[in-house]
């Protein structure tokens, strides 16, 4: 290879100039780096046990993958002469070939050629062939023999369990959990642990969302219709009966089976379109089509009448493929992801895995560039052969092609075959207008062998792993202890508080707070069958702040919610104010927060007078729920004769309860609602749907909005 041609292969490396120069990818390839040196001792331990297989290899199979085109001659001095070769088993067409004694490609001549044969086995490619070949081997320099050592078969079996099942997977394991590990380095001393660090950062930049609520009164009933929990599962179930019918069908299928299911399909367009209506009317096209799921659902209904109207239109007509609009049925699945808790959870947290991706994938762009520009100098002048895997769809002559190829050895599929293509060989041809200048018509080169074994290392093994790990990342909380809150429950508050702040306004009663936490199961809530003094407790230790007006703030009451669930600054022998400072230092120094109002209105700053935080309405609220139910058991007791000496017990605590509401007059001007039994009903429901049936009551509460 001249000079000219190194030197043009090193302005490739170009690209690598941007890692420096963008803080997410060099943090990934820090991360790589950090990870190849950490597993070094694992990478000798299996390259010494790659060592020890070729060796045994070379021993078992040496010279014994020879074999002769004429399969009746088994030795190299009978491989001689010329033979009948008869085309597709026709007697009367016979055809002179000569004899040729041939070595097989991937071979145990020498430790070099068995570790090559070795790890394209360790990669499953082409290793059935191998192993036959194996199988069938006699001795040195003699041809193969059917099925004559099928014991040999215990070596390849041994090195696939050793090396490729245990030695690789640990190897990729210790790849994902290193890069996981190094990723944590940058809060090695940091007091919060991972999942606290993503819940605070939701938490403080979460943002309510705005509900619709129309004051009409018939588009607030159809606006109630379409968003009760019947309609939905009513929507719901037809999407799986549609899902069953799509499966019915099948090729030479009867034409009046094909009718019904026509029949079905006409009915199901309908029902959508007759859905996509009802929340026009109730949503308005404005906040209709704000919603991407809606716009979903548009395109869905007009794709399927489109599908309808051309099949009866032009049913034999091949102007536009009637296929394309029948995609749209099947697109009535995708329907399914908006509807249940636990698959919008996992779609969230998809969602949130490809945001983590973006550098990953850029070094992976990179890679392949890098390695297809090479691949164009080295490889784009071979000769186009479809007899060899080096041919119009499979070649380095254009960079297109060069990913493309790439693409397919990451997948492992015959890569090992356009490596053999691309080396020096006789079959490897120049192209024929470059034979005239060059010195040979082979433009193979052996670096075709370190290009795409590093390649393929690089690639599958140690980058591709990254993607694996960083969804690991995300789907962790799938693994972990489900009691434990998680990034994946909070999304729920945010969907559910726009009921009770349908403006987004940010604030709330902290009486629907309650109601509101009630309607979330734990660990985020309450859930429903949580009584409500236990419910009181908690909101006591939360200790958000109270407005004037009785309202609490959203993002405030989300990190209440947060920090009392994992316990973040909240025990100790600190005081609260101590622990507060604490933990403001701990967000300023992660985050870097601007916005001073949104910090002090989550974790306020000590010595604020007169502060009313609804830990003290509540606790106030507690107080003298124990004092009643104290003082009516002393009366029952009285009046059974059993009270005797306590009775002063009893006028101590009044005495301590009224000092308590004399020092809290702003507690008292808070106050903003009964806190009695009946104050937290079974089953809370925001304003605008409550006493609100289908299609009689509900007025009233319409005109109040």
């Amino acid at each position: 290879m001249s000079v000219v041609k190194i030197l043009r292969v090193l302005r490739v490396l170009r690209p690598l100039r941007a890692i420096n120069r963008a803080k997410g990818l060099k943090h990934v390839v820090q991360c790589v780096i950090v990870a190849v040196k950490t597993i070094g001792n694992i990478m000798l331990v299996m390259f010494l046990l790659q060592f020890m297989f070729a060796c045994i290899g070379v021993q078992l199979f040496k010279g014994s993958l020879m074999w002769c085109n004429d399969r009746s001659k088994l030795t190299t001095d009978t491989c001689k002469g010329e033979y009948f070769v008869y085309k597709q088993g026709d007697i009367h067409r016979p055809e002179v070939v000569q004899r040729e004694w041939k070595n097989f490609d991937f071979n145990f001549d020498d430790v070099r050629n068995a570790l090559l044969t070795l790890f394209t086995v360790t990669t499953f490619e082409g290793w059935p062939l191998i192993l036959y070949k194996a199988i069938d081997s006699h001795s040195s320099d003699v041809g193969p023999i059917y099925n004559y050592r099928p014991a040999v078969a215990i070596y390849f079996i041994a090195y696939i369990i050793v090396i490729a099942f245990f030695m690789v997977n640990i190897f990729v394991g210790f790849v994902i959990v290193t890069f996981q590990n190094e990723g944590e380095q940058e809060y090695r001393n940091c007091e919060l642990d991972k999942n606290q660090r993503k819940c605070i950062e939701f938490a403080l930049k979460a943002k309510p969302i705005r509900r619709y609520i129309p004051k009409n009164k018939f588009q607030y009933k159809v606006w109630w219709c379409v968003t009760s929990q019947p309609f939905e599962y009513c929507i719901f179930a037809l999407i799986m009966v549609n899902t069953v019918t799509l499966a019915m069908q099948y090729h030479g299928q009867p034409p009046e089976y094909e009718d019904v299911l026509d029949y079905m399909n006409i009915f199901f367009t309908a029902v959508f379109a007759l859905e996509f209506i009802l929340k026009l009317i109730a949503f308005r096209f404005k906040n209709y089509f704000g919603e991407a799921w809606n716009v979903f659902d548009f395109i869905i209904v007009l794709g399927s009448f489109i599908d309808i109207i051309y099949t009866e239109v032009h049913p034999g007509s091949n102007i536009f493929s009637i296929n394309f609009f029948r995609l749209f049925r099947v697109m009535r699945l995708v329907k399914l992801l908006s509807r249940g808790e636990g698959i919008r959870t996992l779609l969230w947290t998809f969602i949130k895995s490809f945001q983590a991706l973006p550098y990953v994938a850029l070094l992976i762009v990179m890679l392949f560039f890098i390695y297809a520009v090479i691949g164009m100098q080295m490889f784009g002048k071979i000769a186009i052969d479809d007899s060899t895997e080096i041919n119009r769809n499979n070649n380095f002559q254009s960079f297109p092609q060069a990913v493309l190829v790439l693409f397919r050895s990451a997948t492992g599929e015959a890569w090992q075959q356009v490596m053999l293509a691309c080396s020096n060989q006789p079959q490897t041809k120049c192209m024929p207008d470059l034979v005239n200048q060059t010195k040979s018509d082979n433009c193979g080169s052996d670096i075709a062998f370190p290009f795409f074994i590093t390649f393929y290392m690089i690639c599958s093994f140690l980058i591709i792993n990254l993607f694996v790990a960083v969804i690991m990342d995300n789907f962790d909380y799938l693994t972990r202890d489900w009691s434990i809150l998680g990034p994946h429950h909070l999304d729920e508050f945010v969907r559910l508080w726009s009921e009770y702040d349908p403006s987004a306004k940010g604030r709330i009663k902290h009486l629907d707070v309650v109601a509101l936490l009630r309607k979330i199961s734990p660990p985020l809530g309450f859930g429903k069958l949580c009584p409500h003094r236990v419910a009181c407790k908690r909101l006591v230790s939360m200790n958000m702040p109270l407005n004037s007006d009785g309202t609490v703030m959203f993002n405030a009451t989300l990190f209440a919610l947060v920090r009392t669930s994992l316990r973040i600054k909240t025990e100790g022998e600190k005081s609260p104010d101590q622990l507060n400072e604490e933990l403001r230092a701990v967000i300023r120094k992660i985050w870097k927060i601007k916005n001073q109002k949104l910090l002090d209105q989550v974790v306020p700053p000590p010595g604020v007078e007169n502060d009313v935080t609804v830990g003290k309405f509540y606790a106030t609220f507690l107080i003298q729920d124990y004092f009643r139910r104290f003082k009516k058991r002393k009366e029952n007791q009285l009046k059974t004769g059993l009270a005797g000496a306590q009775t002063n017990s009893s006028v101590a605590l009044q005495a301590g309860l009224r000092q308590l509401q004399d020092l809290g007059p702003e507690i008292r001007r808070a106050i903003s609602g009964d806190l009695d039994e009946d104050t937290f009903p079974v089953d809370p429901e925001p304003m605008h749907r409550v006493s609100c049936l289908l299609l009689g009551a509900g007025d009233e509460s319409a005109n109040k909005l």
